[in-house]
């Protein structure tokens, strides 16, 4: 598996984070498939990442976390996909949060570490709850139905929120929500044991059942002032989403995990009717070389654009086309990697006691997380036809 990553380590720093990933990573792989199969949220997972000081990574060091950079993040939160795709794909959202606003200095620091101390001194969950029902994905731009009112000093938030990733382990919410009739909106802190808030066990899918996405429900939770830490006065950043490139990174570790098991597979297997494994037969060979070409095109691309966004920070702003791009090109290779491994493995990958299924299941969620494919293609052509007419 390592030498799967040894081109993308760069210094004993990210050795070691290497080495962090790994071990959870293997940790993870013995409890994925009864997890898969119960769809019940890994908490023992979350109990290993909190004690390995996981939950914490991406915060300042100044306020107590190691501050690692997207070229970091994505770096582990694909290795720790190759264990567990549902544990790295939900962490990488509370990871995510606190990577983004460092970045685009929109907390300020008086935010930044009452949020710190609570995720480095109480090991406190974090996620965005965004998505409703009614407006779909918020990279679609719609207006949250969620509606926060403030009576008497105190914010009255009431709506629904779905897709709510880790709902049943999270202390905290970042809750998006219209503010009164103001038609603006902003981002509430929500302790997920006020009275008020519940979660709708909702999340019956096929893939990436561990995330446990279930329903958030509030009903008049009372807030106090000091709940709105995003709102209509908050700094606005122009960059890009970089840190998003954790999606494609997590099912780039399903299409990993995906073609060692095949190559294992293939050099193990031996039927009677062949004088040696099957990973003599020349379409066997084929297959395999397709997964190669197909892995090394996605990592590349992905971990190369990472690499410029942190060694070249005057051009992020122009990285949106690039980012987006990276996400297409993952998600897409990564599902054909995944089928292709499930070729060479044959009808044996359909038994629910073999990981594959989990794999070929898992990695097509991928394709519904944002940015869609619809998206990327429409912005790479804006862009195509705005980067001519300013060469005309």
């Amino acid at each position: 598996m390592n030498h799967l990553y040894n081109s993308f380590i760069k210094n004993d720093r990210q050795k070691q984070l290497f080495e962090l990933g790994s071990n959870l990573a293997n940790s993870f792989a013995t409890r994925a498939d009864q997890i898969d199969q119960e769809g019940r949220f890994p908490f023992e997972n979350f109990e290993e990442l909190k004690e390995s000081g996981y939950l914490s990574l991406t915060v300042q060091e100044k306020f107590g976390g190691k501050g690692i950079n997207l070229y970091e993040y994505v770096m582990l939160q694909e290795r720790l996909a190759t264990g567990d795709a549902a544990t790295a794909l939900s962490i990488g959202w509370h990871l995510g949060i606190i990577l983004e606003m460092r970045e685009e200095q929109i907390w300020t620091d008086q935010v930044f570490e009452r949020l710190s101390h609570l995720i480095v001194e109480e090991n406190a969950l974090f996620n965005r709850a965004a998505s409703e029902p009614a407006t779909g994905s918020p990279t679609r731009g719609g207006m949250p139905q969620t509606k926060a009112v403030l009576k008497k000093n105190k914010w009255i938030i009431s709506g629904r929120k779905s897709f709510t990733s880790m709902a049943p382990g999270l202390q905290y919410a970042l809750v998006s929500s219209q503010i009164g009739e103001t038609g603006e909106k902003g981002f509430f802190l929500v302790d997920m044991t006020a009275s008020g808030v519940t979660i709708e066990e909702n999340w019956d899918t096929m893939s990436m059942r561990g995330t446990r996405s279930d329903d958030l429900v509030l009903e008049n939770v009372e807030l106090p002032q000091d709940a709105l830490i995003e709102g209509p006065n908050s700094a606005k950043s122009e960059l890009p989403k970089a840190w998003l490139l954790h999606i494609p990174a997590c099912y780039l570790g399903v299409a990993i995990a995906a073609r060692n098991e095949a190559v294992s597979f293939a050099s193990h297997y031996s039927p009677n009717s062949l004088p040696g494994p099957i990973k003599e037969v020349p379409e066997v060979q084929r297959k395999i070389g397709e997964m190669e070409l197909e892995l090394m095109r996605a990592r590349e691309m992905m971990y190369s654009v990472a690499l410029r966004w942190v060694s070249e920070p005057d051009k992020r702003k122009e990285m949106g086309p690039e980012l987006a791009a990276v996400k297409h090109v993952a998600t897409n290779s990564a599902a054909n990697v995944v089928d292709i491994a499930m070729r060479v493995v044959g009808a044996r990958a359909l038994f629910k006691d073999n990981p594959m299924q989990r794999y070929y299941r898992d990695v097509r969620a991928g394709l519904h997380n944002p940015p869609m494919d619809d998206a990327v293609i429409s912005m790479l052509a804006s862009n195509a036809f705005s980067k001519f007419e300013e060469s005309s």
